[in-house]
């Protein structure tokens, strides 16, 4: 019996997605629920599994290929035997099929990423620990095994190039072409189209970031025992000073759509986490209402899941507001630019010791400077303005978070 396999159904917001990897070649064993196909849209990568144990029969879209909403892919042959090289005598094939079954159990402990990796470098699947739950094979375990491969013998097989980018050498005049991803094409169009629909402006200012380094300092071990191993960091009390400066700034939580003015009635703030694949923004939904450690929590979560390519759409959908952190990287200061139809966009960066005037005295102080992007159409400078000095007040003072003032 022939199975379709199809497209995922792909919401309204993305049109149609690109097929980014083929994990089976026709002829090979599938079990039930085994990875076949990745379909790469603008947002995320969705994975397209096995609806029953068979064969793959044929492959209609091949890698490269645009495909839309619930569109044909390839087919499956339910309850088919994997087709072997000639067909020998009938006593082996028991085993063939035995072998097959194994290696698709095997491969079922690594990861999409982790077996995409495997391939191409070559690597023999069951020689790489698994550090993951229950023996799982993570991205990180096939990046050290690739690694463990390249660091003895550099001379090893004359094989063919692999898929990875090259490292040159000094002089050489070589160029490599690869096709942009869709994430990547999608993030520069929305970068582009914000500037040129926009009247963006950035205005900046200073935080001291003591109270908060003290605070944190003070209470993060006790945190982290009480919270199941969630770590206290900074990103949550900005969340937390965002939502409440948000409260008090109502349009730097407004969009707009065409001539209306949308203002929101909660707060779901995006968060910026760079992947392999680009920038990604997950949303933390309706942010006003969680505790510094569900916050914490859920931003480790889409960290994790944003390294394994998991992030769902329904993750990444939406958003009021955005928080963008490039002091991870060591950026000094920068003007982020704001993701549409958001009016407004909070950047962090990094902490640096710097003598600040206190009472007439040089102090040594850790501060941060924050640059708020804005759509001048919808917001002040005034309002703008505000709404910086608002975050800065609150984390400089942590128990006015408390007290609502």
């Amino acid at each position: 019996m022939a199975i379709e396999i199809k497209a995922p159904t792909f919401p309204e917001s993305v049109a149609d997605g690109t097929v980014a990897t083929w994990h089976k070649k026709p002829g090979d064993a599938v079990k039930r629920d085994e990875l076949i196909v990745d379909i790469e849209t603008d947002k995320v990568v969705m994975e397209v599994l096995a609806e029953a144990d068979g064969v793959l029969a044929e492959i209609v879209k091949n890698e490269g290929d645009t495909v839309l909403s619930s569109e044909l892919l390839g087919t499956l042959s339910e309850g088919g035997a994997a087709v072997a090289a000639p067909a020998a005598a009938a006593a082996p094939a028991p085993a063939a099929a035995a072998a097959a079954l194994a290696a698709a159990a095997e491969e079922a402990i690594l990861s999409p990423a982790a077996r995409k990796i495997a391939a191409e470098n070559d690597l023999d699947r069951n020689a790489i620990p698994g550090t993951g739950k229950g023996g799982r094979v993570t991205k990180e375990d096939a990046v050290a095994a690739v690694e463990a491969k390249k660091a003895p013998a550099p001379a090893a097989k004359p094989v063919a190039p692999a898929a990875e980018a090259p490292i040159f050498a000094v002089g050489d005049r070589v160029e490599k072409r690869v096709p942009m991803t869709r994430l990547r094409a999608k993030i520069a169009e929305r970068l582009v189209e914000a500037q040129s629909s926009m009247a963006m402006l950035t205005t900046y200012n200073e935080v001291n970031m003591k109270p908060i380094m003290d605070l944190r300092n003070k209470y993060k071990d006790l945190f982290e025992k009480k919270h199941n191993g969630v770590r206290l960091g900074f990103m949550s009390f900005f969340v937390k000073a965002a939502t409440e400066a948000l409260k008090r700034f109502p349009g730097v939580n407004a969009s707009i759509d065409g001539n209306d003015i949308v203002y929101h009635g909660y707060s779901d703030v995006g968060v910026a986490v760079s992947s392999d694949r680009g920038l990604v923004v997950p949303v933390l939904r309706n942010a006003e209402l969680m505790s510094l450690a569900e916050i914490e929590g859920t931003i480790a979560s889409y960290g994790r899941k944003a390294k394994e390519g998991k992030l769902t759409i329904e993750e990444m959908t939406g958003g009021t507001f955005t928080i963008s952190n490039g002091g991870v990287f060591g950026s000094l200061l920068s003007s982020p630019i704001v993701n549409p139809p958001q009016t407004a966009i909070l950047g962090m960066h990094k902490i640096q010791e710097r003598p600040m005037a206190v009472n007439g005295q040089v102090v040594i102080l850790p501060m941060m400077y924050l640059a708020l992007s804005y759509d001048h159409r919808l917001i002040d400078g005034k309002e703008a303005v505000s709404f910086l000095v608002a975050i800065k007040d609150l984390l400089e003072d942590p128990a006015r978070l408390l007290l609502d003032v």
